[in-house]
């Protein structure tokens, strides 16, 4: 057999070993690439509930009506919903980098352009080009997130700290929203977004690398006309059930007509040559498990949030900031348990139980809260169903958003981060809707044969609207006990997979 006599270079196997390892690991500055990714998670989480407390002050500026009021917050949900999928495939199909930092810069431009509102017009156009780039910018986020972190403990860890930031950017924006509000401005819940878009852009431009694009791949043109039609639909049909009810022509034939042109979009993505959103991205078992996951979670927490508020602040009395500071520990727990599931429990005992059991607990978390009354206090009786939710909705949020993407191709990377956004927006539009149509009509039959005009019947119907509610999100996360039983596989999963890291540093 040939052989050579050469000696193998020390240093360039030292070399080449030290460069191999780094290529393992992902890029050299991950952890600030991380860092980058989850402020501007933050900043898209946080408009989905950071204005809902300044509504009052600037429908006092601006001067419009309570029946338009609705619409400061569903301009921003239906073009951030019904986008997502192609700001996803722009990601993948033009670069991360550019598409992330157009996402953040039209992002802060968009927030700017609605804090400085003469009119209520101004301020829904604002808060529309919000969700428009929004809709750019979380998919863009989370395929990078996905494409840099390949190490299996670093990806853990990482996820976990993602769907931190993620899980408790809501409840974050009441806070905020409230001390803005009360102590500067109600313009300032938008102007916010100027300071927190510093970092992302500026990190973004500095850390991470253009990467090359595959010229043959086009857009999914019908694909994209029908999946954006198809989910305009579907969020437009439950933000109109929330105010007008379910009979209204609005409501069902939007949502009929959306959810036909979502079946009809299904269909051509088994026939386009270049689709949209590759069903092989869907059909994955626990994938799919994980997107229905995040569905579930989804529609309980957005109405926790909603009549938890409420209740804090129309039966107890707090104020916009104690009511804020209230949901602290829920988000203090949620991070811990996001960050244990994923970097220890999900590579420990995998997700059919991780999962599993945090669906359990925000049940119980849930059940308890329907035991409120009037005299209820925060610590003894609201504090330990806060925590229970946070630990059960930190133990699904991040195992979730970690699978949904993991071992996904490059080239897929960024649609199924849209197909995460878009269960958690379509999950939050149904939650919000069925909810508050529930609590409506549970308040309208205790008040039957009562004297409205009496204040503690008026507060008791509160209640019974309110306890109706948090029955109904148990019921969601009751479901997800049993499809994360039955359709996640057993055992543990393989972090990282073949994805290859597509950052370059």
């Amino acid at each position: 057999m040939a052989h050579t006599d050469t000696a193998p270079d020390t240093a360039s196997l030292r070399k080449n070993g030290s460069r191999a390892a780094g290529a393992a690991a992902g890029p050299r500055h991950r952890w600030w690439i991380l860092a980058m990714v989850a402020m501007a998670q933050l900043m898209v989480t946080l408009d989905a509930t950071i204005v809902n407390i300044a509504l009052p002050s600037a429908q006092a500026d601006l001067g419009f009506s309570d029946g338009n009021r609705t619409w400061i917050v569903t301009a921003y949900s239906l073009a951030f919903g019904s986008l997502l999928l192609l700001g996803g495939r722009i990601a993948d199909l033009f670069g991360r980098k550019p598409a992330f930092l157009v996402g953040v810069a039209g992002f802060a431009g968009a927030s700017a352009l609605a804090g400085a509102a003469t009119s209520f017009e101004m301020l829904v156009a604002g808060r529309a080009l919000q969700g428009v780039f929004g809709a750019l910018l979380a998919p863009t986020a989370l395929s990078l997130l996905t494409t840099t972190f390949t190490d299996a403990k670093e990806r853990a860890k990482a996820f976990g700290i993602y769907g931190a930031v993620a899980g408790s950017g809501a409840a974050v924006g009441l806070l905020l929203g409230g001390v803005l509000t009360e102590y500067l401005d109600w313009r300032w819940t938008l102007y916010v977004n100027l300071l927190l878009a510093a970092i992302p852009l500026i990190g973004g431009w500095i850390l991470l690398k253009r990467t090359g694009r595959d010229r043959g791949a086009k857009l999914d043109v019908l694909g994209t006309l029908l999946v954006t039609g198809g989910l305009f639909g579907i969020v437009y049909g439950f933000a109109n059930a929330e105010h007008d009810g379910w009979s209204a022509a609005d409501s069902w034939g939007f949502l009929t007509v959306g959810t036909l042109l979502l079946v009809v979009f299904t269909w051509w993505q088994t026939k386009a040559a270049h689709p949209l959103l590759p069903l092989r991205v869907l059909l994955d078992r626990t994938r799919g498990a994980s997107f229905i996951s995040m569905l579930i979670t989804s529609a309980g927490m957005f109405g926790v949030f909603l009549f938890l508020t409420y209740y804090l602040q129309l039966t107890l009395g707090f104020s916009a900031v104690r009511t804020g500071l209230a949901f602290l520990p829920m988000v203090g727990s949620l991070m811990i348990a996001a960050t244990l599931a994923t970097s220890v429990l999900l590579l420990r005992v995998g997700p059919k139980i991780v999962v599993a059991l945090g669906m359990g607990l925000s049940v119980i978390g849930l059940i308890w809260l329907t035991r409120l009354d009037l005299n209820s206090a925060y610590a003894g009786d609201v504090l330990p169903g806060l925590v229970l939710l946070g630990i059960g909705m930190g133990l699904v949020l991040a195992p979730a958003m970690a699978l949904a993407t993991n071992a996904i191709a490059p080239q897929d990377a960024g649609v199924a981060s849209a197909a995460v956004n878009t269960m958690q927006q379509i999950g939050g539009s149904i939650g919000t809707a069925l909810l508050n149509t529930l609590a409506a009509d549970a308040a309208t039959t205790y008040l039957t044969g009562r004297d409205p005009a009496d204040p503690v019947v008026q507060a008791q119907a509160a209640l019974e609207s309110y306890s109706t509610a948090y029955w109904w999100s148990a019921a969601f996360f009751a479901a997800g006990v049993l499809i994360a039983l039955v359709v996640y596989r057993r055992g543990t999963p393989e972090m990282g997979g073949d994805t290859a890291p597509t950052v370059h540093m």
